[in-house]
């Protein structure tokens, strides 16, 4: 089915641990400003159990209203059904999400049952002469892209670092309500009979505001365990470039990139990372990019706030004695 013209923001915020997620917080902050520019509201969407912690912050973080859901863990289609009924309900302009996976499997699912698209990875969004333009890369991020979809509602999900959170010294005081909706029993077709989290898993790389990749110019997988001791003297958390998940250096679940995580430190250090677009893609979201590589001419110098140009291998232990002397200072 097809909604008529229209109104306000729907932003869906998803839930782990009782805490929203970084990137859906900052798909709110996204909302608002579309919602705002065109004089209407932004709404947020909160499904799982234990929702008071998140509702309060997502009222306190820009939304007009929360609607709160109580619904076990995730699951895919139970989410899906339950964020459709309140989208017929309400009858939204724009659904927002993060751009995660679970972000885009439901932006995907709701497309389909509104018999309309769903725009990935927004890298930006404004409003031209009251209509929505939506800005995507292509081509691996060598390209952005704008985008006008015709028809309500409209489904996008937004990269990390797209969207700016709500200051805590500009909260806002939401209204928070209670919606009693349960799955449509006919669109529960997989039961989840149990969840198995690998080790990886638990490194959070996209709510990570320190975050140290390495890549294959590390030269060996014993090699790489400097950029390991290195985030520990930080506080920050490890990734790696796609050729070093491929050589199983990490696990994929430590993937940056376009390919893996999406990722919008205030603190980025890439260790023997030529820079492929893939993997710059992901990255562009930072707030300082340090890039450490011994070929002066590697792509990722384009982009990056402080280059050292030398062996990735001689300069991360020097780095560690000095940024060890700093906070002993």
């Amino acid at each position: 089915m097809s909604l008529g013209d229209g109104k306000n923001v729907l932003v869906f915020v998803e839930v782990v641990d009782g805490a929203p997620v970084n990137n859906a917080m900052e798909a709110l902050g996204l909302g608002r400003e579309l919602a705002q520019a065109k004089g209407e509201e932004v709404c947020a969407v909160v499904i799982g159990p234990d929702l008071d912690a998140a509702a309060e912050a997502c009222a306190k973080g820009g939304a007009d209203k929360v609607f709160t859901v109580a619904q076990d863990a995730w699951q895919l289609e139970a989410y899906a059904s339950i964020l459709g009924q309140l989208i017929e309900k309400y009858a939204p302009a724009l659904v927002l999400a993060a751009a995660n996976q679970n972000g885009k499997d439901l932006e995907a699912l709701l497309a389909d049952r509104f018999n309309t698209v769903a725009v990935s990875d927004l890298v930006g969004a404004r409003i031209e002469d009251g209509a929505l333009i939506m800005t995507t890369p292509l081509y691996g991020g060598g390209v952005w892209n704008d985008v006008k979809v015709e028809g309500h509602p409209k489904f996008a999900t937004v990269r990390s670092g797209t969207g700016k959170k709500v200051p805590a010294e500009e909260a806002t005081s939401g209204e928070i309500v209670k919606e009693d909706v349960s799955p449509e029993a006919d669109l529960l077709r997989t039961k989840i009979a149990d969840t198995v989290k690998e080790v990886a898993e638990t490194v959070n790389l996209e709510e990570a505001e320190i975050v140290v990749v390495g890549g294959r110019g590390m030269g060996s997988k014993e090699n790489f365990k400097l950029v390991h001791d290195l985030a520990d003297v930080l506080g920050g958390v490890v990734g790696g470039t796609r050729p070093v998940v491929e050589d199983e250096w990490v696990p994929h679940p430590q993937q940056v990139g376009q390919s893996g995580k999406i990722v919008s430190p205030k603190f980025y250090v890439g260790c023997g990372v030529s820079g492929a677009t893939q993997h710059l893609t992901g990255i562009l979201g930072s707030d300082f990019i340090l890039a450490i590589n011994k070929d002066e001419e590697a792509p990722i110098f384009d982009v990056a706030d402080c280059g050292i140009v030398g062996d990735v291998n001689v300069i991360i232990p020097l780095l560690m004695d000095e940024f060890k002397k700093a906070k002993q200072a």
